[in-house]
């Protein structure tokens, strides 16, 4: 098989794994644990501090693929080998190229320089975007955010990729143990490319919440700390609130 044809069959894979978690969605918990036998993915963490060690720790254990990136190398080789034999680690541009699913963990202001550099490796992807604007920490571009819509703002840092916004509003020590109460707590998400939706959705799952689709990238300003929708809702209260909001 040349490289060409491998490409092919990989994206064959990923988008079947897509399609099933549309199929999942519709099962009861149980059935969903029984029928997770999609392909797994290769994610690639763009920071792996608190947020990012958390998901792609419970994503390695749940069969997946990691790859573990930071400033700092030697800081992700160690998460990487305490997680285990499906983590790994490499700089940002290694995992970004790695991934078929890209999660961006890192402070807001990282994102106009990381959407720069990666621009190439990120074209076409999913990315999931945990990353929240705060002035203090990240300057002018989270004023801009904030004015904005942190959504819009990300869609315009990272151009070309298919964005799902998610875990922006929830503590990250419960990012790590959700999977041992599934389905308990809501999860606010938002974006406008179905098959992205589809797949984040998927991965919201394993991590132990239910995906609740609040609207496009515009919806996106909500999801953050200190807005309606942080915290831990039930999937109803994410609803009720998010029909207020439109």
């Amino acid at each position: 098989m040349n490289i060409q044809d491998a490409f092919h069959v990989r994206r064959r894979g990923f988008l079947k794994a897509a399609g099933a978690a549309a199929a999942l969605a519709a099962l009861p918990f149980a059935g969903r644990a029984i029928a997770a036998d999609a392909p797994k993915l290769k994610i690639g963490m763009i920071g792996s501090g608190r947020v990012g060690g958390a998901l792609g720790r419970v994503w390695a254990q749940a069969g997946h693929e990691v790859m573990f990136s930071s400033r700092n190398l030697d800081d992700d080789k160690a998460l990487a080998a305490q997680v285990g034999a499906r983590a790994r680690a490499g700089t940002p541009e290694e995992a970004a190229a790695f991934a078929d699913v890209v999660v961006f963990a890192v402070p807001y202001g990282a994102l106009p320089e990381l959407g720069k550099s990666l621009a190439e490796s990120i074209r076409g992807k999913v990315v999931i975007d945990t990353c929240n604007p705060f002035p203090d920490r990240d300057g002018e571009i989270a004023e801009r955010a904030l004015a904005q819509g942190a959504g819009l703002v990300s869609a315009e840092l990272l151009a070309g990729a298919r964005i799902v916004r998610a875990f922006n509003a929830i503590n990250s020590r419960r990012m790590a143990v959700a999977h041992e109460e599934p389905g308990r707590i809501g999860m606010p998400i938002a974006g406008d490319d179905e098959e992205a939706i589809r797949v984040a959705s998927d991965l919201v799952r394993e991590i132990g919440y239910e995906p609740v689709l609040v609207g496009g990238a515009g919806m996106g300003r909500y999801l953050m700390p200190r807005t309606p929708l942080a915290g831990e809702l039930t999937v109803e209260e994410i609803r009720r609130i998010a029909a207020t909001l439109q």
